[in-house]
């Protein structure tokens, strides 16, 4: 004998799709997710500002004359742009640097550590945003001549 079960109405479920391009200004990401961001765009940046990197620690190096052209980039400017764009360039490759290797202290800390929570998370993104903030703030400072 078959009988026949009674039908049970669906639940409804909530449907989570990625956001659009317009709910960009009102979407609150967390501070880890800000963070994921800007360890993506710094590891991103110091890629593409390597041969710069390069050329500046061999112009440190190799001698007194490179490394007098080294500091003349910064005061004068070459290649048709001024001193103050080259020395923009140099902070953005501190910053990239700061906080690359800050957020990337804080994945080690956490893989590490087993240290998973939201709490945890959340501290450590707003330490990782702030040391490497305070950080490049000091040595862009001294960059433009203001320590």
């Amino acid at each position: 004998m078959v009988t026949s079960m009674k039908e049970q109405p669906l639940k409804v479920r909530p449907v989570y799709r990625n956001i659009h391009v317009t709910q960009l200004a009102s979407y609150r990401l967390p501070p880890a997710g800000w963070v994921s961001i800007l360890h993506r765009i710094s590891g991103a940046l110091m890629f593409l500002l390597l041969p710069f990197a390069i050329w500046m620690f061999d112009a440190s190096l190799t001698s007194e004359v490179s490394f007098d052209q080294f500091r003349s980039l910064f005061a004068a400017g070459a290649w048709g742009l001024p001193g103050w764009l080259w020395k923009l360039v140099a902070f953005a490759l501190i910053w990239g640097y700061l906080m690359h290797f800050c957020a990337g202290l804080r994945h080690l800390w956490m893989d590490a550590t087993h240290s998973v929570g939201l709490e945890f998370g959340r501290n450590t993104a707003l330490a990782a945003i702030g040391i490497s903030t305070l950080l490049t703030l000091a040595l862009g400072a001294k960059l433009f001549g203001i320590i």
